[in-house]
């Protein structure tokens, strides 16, 4: 949901045939009078196709957001991913927590051409530059710290997290030159998980899930988005992920002073280092050996930058930065 980024503009796109049913089903959710004149697609996803709505009626114009899965993994998986989603817009509406505004979901797409979920479009951009880095950061801090401080019940209580690593699924980079250190975190990660207090998780907080506004001393967090993931779990294992992404985007320095910044906000991590270096570990070997998966949008949002060998060479430097402090 990338406001004045990641756009590419395709006026006709609701109008094709394989969005007909859905563009049917979007506007019967809309108001009297109201319309979709215009939709474009937002870069900088790759679970989903999302799409920004321009809808105009006699009271004026507004913007909303659509996601549909249409990939066959995500399809298998979309009734529960997106009727997850909705349950937490709907939960978080009544936090300070910054997220859209549910308008409407078909979870099986029983209405639309694939499974859709409709939502309000939140101000800002996501940013991934390197100006301003260091302030983006302790806002994400500060901002992880409030999302694990909500308050869940019996009937709002998110599913268990799910590891997104194991280490038979690890593989090293073809051309590494420590495959000793790869060896000694994937044994890490064969240990049993420590023991943990759960708390309410985003489950894939990252930059690119964060939109800002403003810069320098108006800079300020105006939208967490993508909620399909969330679980409950760690705090360490939210705090791994962001660091990974940032490890990934910034550099090993960057990526370690995200759990600092995440401490001084007020944040609990785990108190022995062998149980947080778990937590790390698990997730930054998620991406192993190279983490295309995620470059591939953070370039179309102007990372070009992020090539391969880079990215592999930023991932094996923050594994030899986290058995260092916490080793």
């Amino acid at each position: 949901m990338v406001e004045d980024a990641g756009r590419e503009h395709v006026t006709a796109d609701m109008d094709e045939q394989s969005w007909t049913a859905t563009r049917g089903w979007v506007e019967k959710h809309l108001g009297e009078g109201e319309r979709i004149k215009a939709a474009e697609r937002l870069r900088g996803g790759w679970t989903s196709e999302m799409r920004r709505l321009h809808i105009v009626g006699t009271g004026g114009g507004r913007q909303l957001v659509l996601r549909s899965f249409v990939k066959p993994f995500f399809l298998r998986h979309a009734e529960g991913l997106l009727t997850r989603e909705a349950q937490i817009l709907t939960l978080l509406r009544a936090t300070d927590v910054p997220v859209a505004t549910l308008q409407a979901i078909d979870a099986t797409g029983e209405y639309c051409d694939h499974p859709s979920l409709l939502m309000s479009m939140l101000p800002g951009s996501v940013r991934l530059d390197e100006d301003g880095v260091r302030a983006r950061v302790g806002l994400l801090a500060r901002q992880l710290v409030q999302i694990h401080r909500v308050q869940i019940t019996d009937q709002t209580h998110p599913r268990t997290y799910q590891a997104w690593a194991s280490p038979e699924r690890v593989r090293l980079p073809d051309d590494t030159a420590r495959p000793e250190l790869w060896d000694r975190a994937v044994d890490v990660i064969r240990q049993d998980p420590p023991d943990y207090e759960g708390c309410f998780l985003h489950r894939d907080f990252h930059p690119g899930n964060v939109l800002f506004t403003g810069q320098r001393g108006d800079l300020r967090i105006s939208g967490v988005v993508d909620w399909v993931e969330t679980s409950w779990g760690p705090t360490d294992l939210d705090v791994a992920h962001c660091s990974t992404a940032l490890a990934l985007l910034h550099g090993a320095d960057i990526g370690m002073l995200f759990a600092d910044l995440y401490r001084a906000a007020g944040g609990r991590l785990a108190h022995a280092p062998a149980g947080h270096l778990y937590w790390r570990l698990l997730d930054a070997l998620a991406f192993a050996p190279d983490a295309e998966k995620v470059a591939g949008p953070w370039r179309e949002l102007g990372r070009t930058d992020l090539t391969t060998p880079r990215l592999t060479g930023r991932l094996e430097s923050y594994l030899e930065a986290l058995f260092q402090r916490y080793g």
